[in-house]
């Protein structure tokens, strides 16, 4: 391609409503163009990025055996409300009518669609397992679009669905993609984790996240320092660092103290010369019946001073109100008789208040808690009759240095990029639209479903975040524009100049390389072609010019290296062969 009848579109100031990295060099390379609020046109160069994430994932998801095919983005109404989706969905959901006035939306995800195509053409086991995918444009009417691509209204992303006779069968295919997932992101380059996730709104049980480490991203992401276990920060489990026993183990008899003002963790390990580690903290909620409605009961949360909830885990606990609120000052007033800053474990039971602990409070033996009197605290707390747990489980937030659940290493906490998330969805989808097929029995069954979604356009953006310097950007050789760039200066003045660029611009082609011949006229200045070939990021660069010709040599620079290296000119056709051979 020569860039004299290409679209080169950068630009030298970055756009003041860009605030992420990806967002200002995706604008100043010309990458995409905002048209309105969370919506981009893909300029050529962008596109041409585009479509290599987009023939990587394609060639690993078809090399696992998965069929590729294209649904429609307008769905209608129907498929909607037989899967319950249509009234539970949110204004994220764009709706519309038709010129007859039938519901339509446009597609933010296809589960009800695919399940419809899979429960009129499948009906034995035989048949199964079926794994279909698209790579395809949806639309979800977020809120506050932000980030450029990354967080967009319109965006394109690759979506499988899986359908199984079995649980094991479903295993299995999981097992499959969660593979290809790794390969397609090796593929590409990047620098990510697979990690244990939370399936959220779209319902399932299993489910991992790819995530790709990046300073600016928005999710936290906890791994081991000797073992693979990673997770989202939300499911993260691991042992935090024992408390110091500075008692021997001997259990003291429990002592009432006047705390007067202290009411945060921090004032009462001052007051009372202690450590949060040593102090219980105690949080209230709203409880919910079996059928998952708030009951105007609470539920106590215990957990160690120095440690913080984690609102996931106790979302998924039975018996305690979804979404999770805490309880206001005067309910738990009116409940426990005590205001915030003086509550406590003791005596809970006796007023029908449940109390779940956190694992990390079941060793702790003399400790502080509140005494639910106002200004006053227990010293030498154990625990005993009247100051016990109903349950002990998971509910803290994981910290860096935890040890991890494995027993190898301890674990860091990163900031990542979700990329890629799998699921395995269950019969959510497939009861509700009574996909069915025969079983080896002749039984008929609900077909058990996994999902999985690569978001192709945020793959740019997030390879971009990971990949950059203070010149622009540094594309990975897999997903670049153009591999190679050919510089010529001061054309106008030599025809040797141009006959020995077009030389190597054909030879380049000839090795199936992409290039890029910069071989725009004497109004673009050496500068600009360098500054640009630096900002768009094409990984290998040759300059061709009078001088480095008179001396039989041509410059070549790799887009990450600090120094550049002469090519001798008869040699130039080599090198070459061992760049992209």
């Amino acid at each position: 391609m020569r860039a004299s009848k290409y679209l080169i579109a950068t630009v030298k100031e970055t756009p003041s409503d860009a605030e992420i990295v990806s967002h200002q060099l995706m604008l100043r390379a010309g990458l995409i163009r905002k048209l309105a609020s969370g919506l981009y046109t893909w300029l050529p160069l962008g596109l041409r990025v585009l479509q290599k994430v987009s023939q990587i994932v394609r060639e690993e998801m078809n090399k696992s055996d998965a069929m590729e095919v294209s649904m429609p983005v307008v769905q209608p109404s129907q498929l909607w409300e037989e899967s319950g989706r249509w009234q539970k969905m949110g204004p994220e959901l764009l709706r519309f009518k038709d010129r007859h006035d039938r519901d339509f939306c446009l597609g933010p995800t296809h589960e009800e669609v695919i399940t419809d195509i899979v429960r009129n053409e499948y009906s034995s086991y035989r048949q199964l397992p079926a794994n279909i995918y698209q790579i395809q444009t949806k639309f979800r009417d977020e809120r506050r679009p932000r980030f450029g691509v990354m967080r967009s209204r319109e965006f394109i992303m690759k979506d499988a669905y899986s359908f199984h006779a079995s649980q094991e069968c479903l295993d299995e295919t999981y097992a499959v993609m969660h593979q290809t997932y790794c390969n397609i992101f090796d593929r590409l380059g990047l620098n990510y984790r697979p990690v244990i996730a939370d399936s959220g709104s779209i319902g399932g049980s299993t489910s991992h996240e790819f995530h790709v480490l990046a300073d600016s991203g928005e999710d936290e992401i906890v791994f081991s320092s000797e073992s693979d276990y990673a997770a989202n920060i939300e499911l993260a489990v691991g042992t935090p660092a024992p408390v110091d026993d500075e008692d021997d183990g001997e259990s003291k008899s429990r002592e009432l103290v006047n705390t007067d003002q202290a009411s945060t963790i921090e004032e009462v390990a001052s007051k009372l010369e202690t450590s949060p580690q040593r102090i219980l903290k105690t949080l209230f909620v709203h409880a919910a019946n079996d059928e998952g409605e708030r009951t105007g009961n609470l539920v106590a949360l215990l957990l160690r001073g120095d440690q913080e909830l984690n609102e996931t885990k106790i979302s998924k606990i039975s018996g305690i109100a979804s979404p999770l609120e805490f309880a206001d000052d005067e309910l738990i007033q009116k409940k426990v008789g005590c205001s915030v800053g003086s509550l406590g474990p003791v005596g809970l039971s006796d007023l029908g208040i449940r109390c779940i602990a956190d694992n990390s409070t079941s060793e702790m033996h003399n400790f502080v808690c509140g005494a639910n009197k106002p200004g006053h605290h227990f010293i030498n707390a154990n625990w005993d009759d009247d100051c016990s747990p109903d349950a002990i489980m998971d509910i803290r937030k994981i910290r860096e240095g935890d040890i991890s659940p494995d027993g190898k290493g301890t674990l860091s906490i990163k900031r990542g990029i979700e990329v890629g998330h799998i699921f395995q969805l269950g019969t959510k989808y497939s009861a509700a639209l009574n996909a069915k097929v025969l079983d080896k029995n002749g039984k008929s069954v609900v077909m058990p479903m996994g999902c999985y979604g690569i978001g192709v356009t945020r793959v740019v953006a997030a390879c971009i975040e990971q990949n950059h310097d203070a010149h622009g950007i540094i594309w990975p050789d897999a997903i670049a524009p153009f591999q190679l760039v050919i510089i010529l200066i001061d054309a106008h003045k030599s025809e040797q100049i141009v006959e020995f660029g077009n030389s190597l611009y054909e030879q380049a082609q000839a090795l199936g390389a992409e290039v890029l011949l910069d071989d725009r006229d004497k109004k673009t200045s050496p500068g600009v072609k360098f500054a640009d070939s630096e900002l768009i990021g094409i990984p290998h660069r040759l300059v061709v010019s009078p001088r480095s010709l008179a001396d039989g040599v041509i410059e070549y620079k790799n887009r990450v290296a600090t120094e550049k290296q002469l090519i001798e000119t008869d040699a130039i056709a080599s090198f070459l062969q061992q760049l992209f051979s």
